[in-house]
């Protein structure tokens, strides 16, 4: 509780400052709208790499001494906020605050994974998953609610609090000890790529990678899409839809992958994430609306934690850090570059046309899907059955 708690405020702090940065960068220091929101990106940029450094190092000089790190310089890079005096400035502090948002992120996901049994990953592993989920429905709305009737400036106080929160409650985190023997240290030294990303949690890496490719649809167009259909009152609650079922799904959907097999869970998964954008891209009532965020929900929601867990059941215990965050390093890159991608799409096709591109590929992404990970699953669950 107390890692999902730390888990929490670090990511209510990243959602909370990600949809007001564009705004801040535009009004207080006169930044073309690209530069606003590349002041936003940048932090993911920061991440990536912050996840890259995490993963390969986590082992080595431990969870608590990397969480400790990555917690202590996210708080102190809040307080920066407050004597930010230029663009430019911005851009750097963004960019070490996404390095170590990514430290301490990458060490709590460790740390969680490490304490959840085998047996009950992915129902762990789900229920670990919420805390982003609850932060990424509530983080936006709070970010905005303060920026109409307070100012930046709450935001940046209210990041700070949440900052020093998550330090204080770390200490109080029981956090496994893993001793490397001699072999396992001197194979993950060196400037190595398998010393940065985990092969073994590739496959499913990828395939996390096309879900956030399209989860970045819906996070970045869809305040813009719904004011052109005018559906502005319903789009408010999607994300509120969203988590409500993705909370709500987490327990059947956990022990399902625990008890029958991860492909029991994430076939369907994908094609309610299939069927969800498909819906959006639909869209001429509110209802309709808020149902894609029930497939979304009962889909992306399923397929992420899911994954994560796939990622971690996958790899060796003492490189559990770098499966961690080679999951991650995928799902941010998808949802970082995203909205890139499909912003030369979007002037082609319009909103309706990029959703329906996107429900296609992610129908496709069923097939990449037993070939990359589901394949494997069923020969050695009926290995396992035979046995």
């Amino acid at each position: 509780m107390i890692v999902f708690g730390v888990n929490f405020l670090l990511f209510l702090c990243f959602y909370l400052l990600v949809v007001i940065m564009p705004t801040y960068a535009a009004e207080e220091f006169h930044a073309s709208t690209g530069m606003a929101g590349f002041a936003s990106s940048i932090f993911v940029v920061g991440a990536l790499i912050g996840r890259l450094i995490g993963g390969s190092i986590i082992e080595r000089v431990g969870r608590r001494p990397l969480l400790l790190t990555g917690l202590v310089s996210f708080s102190v890079l809040i307080g920066l906020y407050f004597i930010i005096n230029s663009l430019a400035v911005l851009l750097i502090v963004r960019f070490l605050h996404g390095l170590a948002f990514a430290l301490a992120s990458t060490a709590t996901g460790t740390i969680a994974a490490s304490l959840i049994p085998n047996s009950r990953r992915g129902e762990g592993t789900g229920y670990y998953g919420v805390s982003i989920i609850i932060a990424s429905a509530i983080g936006p709305f709070i970010g905005l609610m303060i920026l109409e009737h307070a100012s930046m400036t709450g935001n940046f106080v209210l990041c700070a609090i949440l900052g020093v929160l998550s330090l204080v409650s770390s200490l109080f985190m029981r956090i496994p000890k893993l001793v490397l023997t001699a072999e396992q240290a001197r194979e993950m030294k060196g400037f190595r790529l398998s010393n940065f990303i985990e092969l073994k949690a590739l496959p499913i890496s990828i395939i996390s990678f096309v879900m956030g490719f399209g989860y970045s649809s819906i996070l970045s167009y869809l305040k813009i899409f719904a004011g052109e259909i005018g559906l502005v009152e319903a789009a408010t609650y999607f994300f509120i839809v969203y988590a409500i079922v993705v909370i709500l799904s987490r327990p059947f959907t956990g022990r399902w992958f625990d008890h029958r097999g991860a492909n029991v869970v994430m076939y369907p998964a994908i094609v309610s994430f299939a069927i969800g954008i498909l819906l959006l891209g639909l869209a001429h009532h509110g209802i309709t609306l808020l149902l894609s965020a029930v497939f979304v929900g009962l889909g992306y929601g399923t397929t992420q934690s899911s994954s994560q867990a796939l990622a971690i059941k996958r790899s060796p215990a003492h490189r559990i850090g770098l499966a961690t965050s080679t999951f991650y390093i995928f799902v941010d890159v998808g949802i970082g570059f995203g909205p890139l991608l499909l912003g030369f799409l979007t002037p082609l096709a319009g909103f309706r046309g990029m959703y329906m591109t996107i429900a296609v590929l992610l129908a496709l992404s069923v097939i990449l899907y037993y070939f990359l990970v589901g394949k494997r699953e069923s020969r050695e669950k009926a290995a396992r059955t035979a046995a």
